[in-house]
């Protein structure tokens, strides 16, 4: 199967829902037995 990718983005204030975001997401996809992997890109 491809490789597919999902981006969470959004403004410098709300880094704390982006994370939350990103989290429930990449566990809500493992639990449907996908590989999830996590990175973290700062500019």
């Amino acid at each position: 199967m491809a490789a597919k990718y999902v981006f969470v983005t959004g403004g410098v204030v709300s880094g704390l829902g982006k994370g939350i975001t990103a989290a429930s997401l990449g566990r809500l996809l493992k639990c449907r037995g996908l590989s999830v992997s996590v990175k973290k890109l700062d500019p």
